[in-house]
């Protein structure tokens, strides 16, 4: 295992199930193109890659036995086996960085399925095509100083957190925070109108 210091996880100061972005609700709208960045069950990875015309590549910031969960690790962490290991990785092409993320995984689940550490996780579940389904549990808005000293942005950041399950069980929990350096292929992300909720 590898061990560096991973980041705190960012502070949530707003978050709300995905479910209820699936019906009309009382919140502002987010425009179509970012609500399907953070309500869509396809990979970011692959759309960033697909948005910028140039290879998304992910670079490792650490992996680490986590048993301090914190009050913004997500709640469905209790639905994997202890050890938890988390992960965390920069999401990248060329020299900026377009998004960050942290996963948690059974010590076990993790050997298996990340064979190759310093790849997108996508592409490590998907080189065997065996069947995955995945399902977004929650949007949010964070914060953090060291997320807006790489995305060289002043905060906060949407982000969003979702489980990869096979064979109807939870593989591994992901978080994403997205650089609003974005904007530029997907347009006005609607965060602004959350600010004051």
């Amino acid at each position: 295992m590898e061990n560096n210091n991973l980041f705190n996880s960012p502070n949530i100061l707003w978050e709300e199930s995905a479910s209820v972005f699936l019906n009309e609700n009382k919140y502002p709208e987010i425009p179509g193109a970012w609500k399907l960045m953070l309500l869509g069950d396809g990979s970011p990875t692959r759309h960033l890659q697909l948005l910028t015309k140039k290879e998304t590549k992910v670079e490792l910031i650490g992996m680490n036995l986590d048993n301090q969960l914190s009050k913004e690790t997500p709640k469905e962490i209790y639905q994997l086996t202890k050890p938890i290991i988390r992960r965390q990785v920069w999401i990248k092409n060329n020299d900026i960085t377009l998004a960050w993320a942290e996963s948690w995984w059974n010590n076990e689940a993790v050997n298996m399925n990340l064979p190759n550490k310093k790849e997108p996780i996508w592409k490590n579940l998907t080189k065997d095509r065996s069947e995955l389904f995945r399902e977004v549990d929650a949007i949010s808005i964070v914060n953090s100083h060291w997320l807006q000293k790489e995305f060289s942005l002043k905060g906060p950041f949407w982000s969003r957190n979702y489980r990869f399950f096979r064979n109807k069980k939870p593989l591994t929990i992901i978080r994403e925070v997205f650089n609003p350096y974005i904007e530029k292929w997907l347009g006005d992300s609607g965060l602004e109108g959350y600010l004051n909720l």
